[in-house]
């Protein structure tokens, strides 16, 4: 995302001259967190603007109300009933196929088609993607589903950036990269001083760089104290299916594999071995719980040949088998 953000809006919009007209559309199940993402920090450059930048609306699939993750109901205006805004964010986390309909569908390409600016937030891209909004587009979603979404959507080129402008289209990850996103949308139209103010209520370092990728355990910190551990972790999440033998990770590296495990064991307190398998376990875990992927296709997707190992690794990890955990669980809708 760039400063050619700022040419998607009407003129007045990117003057300040009137506040931007949000709806916010939330899905069944979505992630607390990514919807506060989404809508803080327009609330907080309000606040700090000391007028109205932004405005936003409440918006649900159905004149039902949306219950989130956390419990919390969250109650709007039927999007189908939606005056056009200037910007839709769709937020969504779980189950999101089942809540994909062909009359939601048509409602976002008619939004699209009235001149709003649809943004895909966590899986909000996948919704997107269903309704044909983002064909022969660049585009992301959260990093867990990634190879998912690539494989489902072959008209789309999918990208591991946090976020990504790329049409009249914005699409990201999950809450992290949705604050960053606003963030930069905000520094776009209203400038790089209100952003920074804003970022500093949230005490939150922003990564402005929309092509920053999403990583599964990384954090800046982390970059900057120990760049060959942060750089061995981004090769194992980019190879969690076939996972390199811990020397020939050392040898990409250009180390020793002595000094490769003598910095995970000062930094991490793990070796790079265990590390690496705790993130494919941890991967396998997701698959079994939101998916209804076979036991040897999530075993083959985490970098296990063996079914046996697989499910002796699972359970001495979790003390539960992928049955069990899909047991109680229940079925996906």
């Amino acid at each position: 995302m760039s400063n050619t953000a700022k040419s998607l809006f009407p003129d007045e919009v990117g003057a300040g001259q009137r506040p931007m007209t949000v709806g916010v559309l939330v899905m069944d199940r979505t992630n607390l967190l990514s919807l506060a993402a989404a809508v803080d920090p327009m609330r907080a450059a309000n606040r700090r603007a000391g007028r109205d930048l932004f405005q936003w609306q409440f918006a649900t699939p159905t004149p039902a109300t949306a219950n989130l993750t956390a419990g919390i109901p969250i109650s709007g205006t039927a999007v189908a009933s939606l005056p056009v805004p200037d910007l839709l964010l769709i937020v969504s986390s779980f189950a999101i196929e089942a809540q994909t309909t062909p009359n939601l569908c048509a409602t976002l390409r008619r939004l699209a088609r009235g001149g709003a600016i649809i943004a895909g937030v966590d899986g909000g891209s996948q919704i997107m993607a269903r309704a044909g909004l983002l064909d022969g587009l660049r585009a992301t979603t959260h990093w867990e589903d990634l190879e998912s979404f690539a494989a489902q959507f072959p008209r789309i080129t999918v990208v591991r950036d946090r976020f990504i402008l790329s049409g009249r289209t914005l699409t990201t990850g999950g809450a992290s990269p949705c604050l960053d996103m606003m963030l930069h949308l905000i520094s776009s139209l209203h400038g790089r001083e209100l952003a920074a103010r804003v970022a500093s209520a949230f005490i939150y370092d922003p990564v402005y760089a929309g092509h920053e990728p999403q990583r599964l355990a990384q954090s800046s910190a982390l970059t900057k104290r120990a760049p060959l551990v942060a750089k061995a972790i981004q090769i194992m999440e980019e190879q969690l299916e076939n996972p390199l033998p811990i020397g020939d990770l050392a040898l990409r590296l250009g180390i020793s594999r002595r000094r490769l495990e003598q910095q995970f064991q000062e930094t991490l307190g793990t070796t790079p071995h265990a590390f690496g398998l705790t993130l494919r376990l941890a991967e396998a875990r997701r698959l079994a719980t939101d998916t209804n992927r076979a036991v040897q296709d999530i075993a083959l997707a985490t970098g296990f040949s063996s079914h046996a190992a697989f499910a002796r690794a699972f359970q001495r990890e979790f003390s539960l088998s992928v049955r069990e955990i899909r047991r109680a669980r229940g079925p996906l809708t």
